[in-house]
């Protein structure tokens, strides 16, 4: 018996968009519509396994290695699927939202890979969903140019050759679109709408280009998430009619049980698999998250205090290496935040120096690439790993033997020397007031402070609060962590931006909105699985 029609999808609460009609066709929807029907139970199931397994770290305060998919681990033969040529140097990648600026600047800034962001660099209004969907398939058929109003200077596209590869990632599993809903008024999956209308409609474009429909997975929290993701590229690629591993995907090692299986993930989707990235602030905000409870030995100092040299975060970054490569995948580093500023040399050359030993620490442990925010940084990680990597496109045949990680190795946070400062929270509460003031003006990536934060800096932000207060840290001046001192602190933060920006320009903002948000999901006692979802109930658009 052939299965049901899919329920068609409505649009819920929706200003028109300019050339909507272009993305939201009825077939698109009808795929969205279907991939829906088929896998949003099975990622309810889940999100239901992420709780009872945070429950069972609430308990033991440990994670190991899986001991019922040993065998995987242990079985040497098994590697992903060979690298499609426009993923096999992917030496320098740069980040950053689908805006039509963006999309011109991305794949002219002279690195290999593009993330093209829905999620963490992305505040998911409506408009942002939609013209971000447009902006990608305009660049495609190379129909998009963008005049900037205010300095009235035109971008457009270089020529094929010089374009960087596209790589698409969509919302984590725990978001939902809450514009699109099905007969039942149930909201359709952010993950489902965004690698849905994507894969629609560019898949079989991309392939005639040369390239492919080309993925990165954030915030997997086990290997059952890539199976997941694995039956949805299935099914995905028969329903368009394109062959079986024309889907590659790089998952993001940023959560602390996915550390535990990354042999696992691999495996679960090795026809489709392309890497894994290391992703430092949701890696760091997962540890929080989960051994929250923990006690005195999990708690984090000052995020910019936890450096990738820190000995758990060594760990981690290492074994990536040794496991990505063991197995044929890419190995992908972290990622270089710095803006560099148009009116302070001395601060880009200090800057320009801890990105370059930052790089070249990547290349020389045997990454493959690492990730910038700014094209002003693609030369200098692009030199780092040219010096490494010569005319080779990659270094997975490093197999890095030589690392031996042992399961409490991943979760020895007490091996950082550095502690919790006064100036630490200070910087932690004006980060999160001023992100989450811009998201909730639509905008996902944000420079403050000279470093380009995103949802995951907010994440780690309001999530040290949380566990300094919890802890009851004392600082070096005194000071003790409290729900109070934090108020202050961020009440001062209040008045300190008014001051910066005048009262007109202030009052035009979501400043006061940001702040309660800030200290709700720092201050509750109940701790808000991920910030984005109290924050997109305010989110207008």
């Amino acid at each position: 018996m052939s299965a049901p029609a899919p329920s068609p999808l409505t649009l819920v609460d929706v200003e028109p968009l300019p050339r909507q009609e272009e993305v939201l066709t009825d077939a698109a929807l009808a795929f969205v519509a279907e991939l829906h029907r088929r896998f949003t139970p099975r990622r309810a199931e889940l999100l239901a396994r992420r709780a009872e397994r945070r429950a069972e770290i609430a308990r033991t305060s440990t994670l190991d290695f899986l001991p019922e998919t040993a065998a995987i681990r242990a079985d040497d033969s098994w590697r992903v699927a060979p690298s499609p040529a426009a993923l096999d140097d992917r030496r320098v990648e740069i980040t950053g939202p689908t805006d039509r600026k963006m999309t011109i600047n991305a794949l002219n800034s002279g690195a290999k890979i593009w993330l093209a962001d829905f999620e963490d660099a992305s505040a998911p209004t409506w408009e942002n969903v939609v013209l971000g969907q447009l902006n990608l398939s305009d660049a495609y058929t190379r129909s998009i140019d963008f005049t900037d109003e205010r300095t009235g200077k035109s971008y457009a596209l270089r020529p094929d050759a010089e374009l960087a590869t596209v790589v698409m990632r969509p919302r984590g599993w725990h978001l939902n679109e809450r514009h699109l809903v099905d007969a039942d008024g149930e909201q359709v999956p952010g993950a489902f709408v965004d690698f849905g209308l994507y894969f629609f409609h560019n898949a079989q474009r991309l392939i005639d280009l040369g390239k492919g429909p080309y993925f990165y997975l954030p915030k997997t929290e086990s290997h059952l998430e890539a199976r997941l993701w694995n039956e949805v590229f299935v099914f995905a690629q028969d329903y368009v009619g394109v062959p079986q591993g024309t889907i590659r995907a790089t998952v993001l090692i940023e959560t602390i049980t996915a550390a535990y299986e990354m042999e696992e993930i691999l495996y679960e989707l090795r026809d489709h698999a392309s890497g894994l990235n290391a992703g430092r602030w949701d890696y760091l905000f997962s540890i929080v998250k989960n051994f929250r409870d923990g006690g005195e030995k999990f708690i984090l100092p000052d995020r910019n205090l936890v450096t990738m040299t820190a000995p758990f975060m060594r760990a981690y970054t290492e074994l990536l290496v040794r496991t990505c490569h063991k197995r044929g995948a890419h190995a992908i580093g972290g990622m270089a935040a710095f803006i560099p500023s148009r009116r302070d040399a001395e601060v880009n050359k200090v800057a320009f120096e801890k990105v370059r030993a930052d790089k070249d620490r990547e290349a020389n442990d045997g990454f493959d690439g690492s990730w910038v925010a700014h094209p002003d940084l693609v030369p200098i990680a692009l030199e780092s790993f040219d010096r490494v990597l010569g005319e080779k496109p990659n270094q997975k045949d490093r197999l890095r033997e030589d690392v031996h990680v042992e399961a409490a190795d991943l979760i020895a946070i007490d091996s950082l020397d550095a502690k919790p400062t006064y100036d630490g929270l200070v910087n932690a509460v004006q980060v999160g007031v001023r992100y989450i003031e811009a998201w909730l003006r639509g905008l996902g990536a944000v420079a403050i402070f000279n470093l380009m934060e995103d949802a995951a800096t907010a994440e780690i932000s309001r999530s040290q609060i949380w566990q300094w207060i919890d802890a009851g840290v004392e600082f070096e001046n005194g000071h003790k962590a409290t729900a109070d001192l934090v108020r202050t602190i961020a009440a001062d933060e209040l008045t300190a931006i008014k001051a910066e920006l005048g009262e007109d320009a202030f009052d035009s903002g979501h400043w006061q909105q940001a702040h309660d948000l800030l200290l709700q999901v720092a201050l509750d006692d109940n701790y808000a699985d991920f910030l984005t979802l109290p924050a997109y109930e305010q989110l207008k658009g």
